[in-house]
């Protein structure tokens, strides 16, 4: 029986080295014969060969003008002190240049345009497929500066109503002044359920319950007389965060909206 196992060994054992997984198995063994053992060398290999085939995906179907590129994981969230390095990330396919485009231009359409809908596509593809680009990313892969990508969304946010699902709006990270204006009237202005507020606006239930708490406490803070340090302090919020609902409430208040009468209304979650 050992010689029929041995005979099998010495036959079949030298073909396992002969995949991507068998031959950095074999690497690890030579030059690293201090790691541990087999089974964790085994382990290694089988992480080292799943981060290849992530952040290498086939490319054979990608379509002209079609690029790959790794963005962070929609579900991974913001952290104080959190590095890149230890953020869950994901490979996503982009629609740099489309089709069309060419005749767009040849009818006469504006180069910013263009770039103003393609940084929106942008955005939008990644958060299809799990990822969340930001506008430096975007800036990256359109050549432009990141703060043209932040003119072209907040007007392509304002003119349509939506909020595009970039990371600054879906991890709440960094000023975005736009998509708070944007899912406010939403649900104190248009009235809208926090359910469909926050599928149109690609956010969790817990986040727009978030924005409604801190709106409502700025605004009754306000109507106090309280100084933005004083309501930054109370309400356990920076005062960067603070102006961004103060200029909230201000715009409103400029279109003389009743700012009682949003203070009194409470949004139905479904």
């Amino acid at each position: 029986m050992n010689k029929h196992l041995d005979a099998n060994q010495r036959q079949f054992g030298p073909q396992q080295y002969k995949s991507f997984e068998g031959a950095l198995f074999a690497f690890f063994e030579k030059e690293f014969p201090q790691l541990a053992g087999q089974r964790m060398r085994r382990v290694l290999v089988q992480s080292v060969a799943e981060m290849v085939r992530s952040f290498y995906p086939q490319t054979s179907h990608l379509h002209p003008g079609q690029t790959t590129w790794v963005a962070v994981h929609k579900d991974a969230g913001p952290a104080y002190g959190k590095s890149i390095a230890d953020t869950k990330l994901t490979p996503v396919v982009l629609d740099l240049v489309l089709s069309d485009e060419a005749a767009r231009r040849a009818h006469g359409e504006k180069l910013r345009d263009l770039k103003r809908d393609a940084a929106a596509r942008l955005f939008t593809q990644a958060y299809q497929q799990d990822g969340v680009l930001t506008n430096t990313e975007v800036a990256i892969l359109l050549k432009i500066s990141p703060g043209t990508v932040g003119k072209y969304i907040a007007q392509w946010e304002v003119e349509r109503n939506q909020v595009l699902p970039r990371r600054g709006t879906i991890h709440d990270m960094g000023p975005s002044l736009t998509h708070k204006r944007i899912i406010i009237h939403k649900l104190f202005i248009d009235q809208q359920t926090v359910e469909r507020v926050a599928r149109d606006t690609n956010h969790s239930f817990e986040a727009i319950q978030n924005y409604i708490g801190t709106f409502r406490q700025v605004l009754l803070c306000r109507k106090k007389g309280m100084t933005t340090e004083e309501i930054a302090f109370a309400i356990k919020r920076t005062p960067r965060l603070v102006n961004e609902y103060q200029d909230i409430i201000d715009h409103y208040g400029q279109q003389s909206q009743v700012l009682n009468k949003l203070l009194d209304f409470h949004p139905k979650v479904k």
